[in-house]
């Protein structure tokens, strides 16, 4: 398949030490994409490099054909690229639906004279960029919680609000940094419903993931990182029964 995302020959060093080494991964359009390895292997890494949060000191990244490693993130996000981290980062003294509002971009209400000259078209702006947010809210189930501040959410919750406001983005590709860590088994499984009917939907998804059975059950794809290096890449199948991965495990 067509690669939408493609991070080529990727070297980042800091100091004397290289966290990511002539890495290169492809991610296929409409597919969901696990990115495993050992602690310390450079995943996060290759995330923050490939979002924009790091530049790389060799190498590309593009996405949909255009090259976006010289861009800011904000300006990766315009061209269709958003991403969660690993600890969530809601905005605690805000409540759930405020937090979804101040996600999305080039809202009317930003230019000071739009509210002055056009306060009807802003109104009216406001109103349906409210509803997409409930409409979200109700996606992940997180509708009721609309009014209750972000900070009193479960960690599980909180994982579900960082996916809500990445979509209030409609971001074409969208990279999930440990989705499932500190979420329970019932929170996880809404987590993973949600995961494969936006990619039913047209969403691509790269993620990565220490629990082996979120990685069987979600993944289309898997790529090991091992030293900053790509190890293996192929199906769940295939990687589990992969000598170099075992080893990588084992030893890493």
């Amino acid at each position: 398949m067509e690669p939408l995302l493609e991070a080529v020959d990727i070297e980042k060093n800091f100091g004397g030490l290289r966290a990511i080494d002539g890495c290169s991964i492809a991610v296929p359009k409409q597919s969901i994409t696990g990115l495993i390895g050992p602690n310390g292997a450079g995943k996060t890494t290759l995330f923050n490099l490939i979002s924009g949060f790091h530049r790389p000191d060799r190498g590309r990244v593009m996405l949909g054909g255009d090259r976006i490693d010289n861009l800011p993130p904000h300006r990766i996000v315009r061209k269709g690229l958003a991403r969660t981290f690993q600890i969530p980062r809601e905005l605690k003294e805000m409540t759930v639906l405020e937090n979804m509002l101040l996600f999305p971009q080039h809202q009317q209400g930003e230019w000071l004279w739009r509210p002055l000259l056009t306060p009807a078209r802003v109104r009216l702006a406001e109103r349906e960029l409210q509803e997409r947010a409930e409409a979200t809210l109700e996606f992940v189930q997180l509708i009721h919680l609309r009014d209750e501040f972000a900070k009193n959410l479960s960690g599980g919750q909180k994982k579900l609000l960082e996916l809500a406001r990445t979509l209030m983005l409609d971001p074409q590709v969208i990279l999930l940094d440990e989705p499932g860590a500190g979420v329970n088994t019932k929170l996880m499984e809404k987590l993973s419903a949600n995961i494969l009917e936006l990619r039913d939907q047209g969403k691509t998804f790269l993620l990565i993931e220490h629990d082996m059975d979120v990685i069987t059950h979600l993944c289309d794809q898997v790529i090991v990182m091992a030293k900053g290096q790509v190890l293996a890449k192929g199906t769940f199948a295939e990687i589990e029964r992969n000598e170099q991965v075992l080893d990588a495990y084992l030893t890493g």
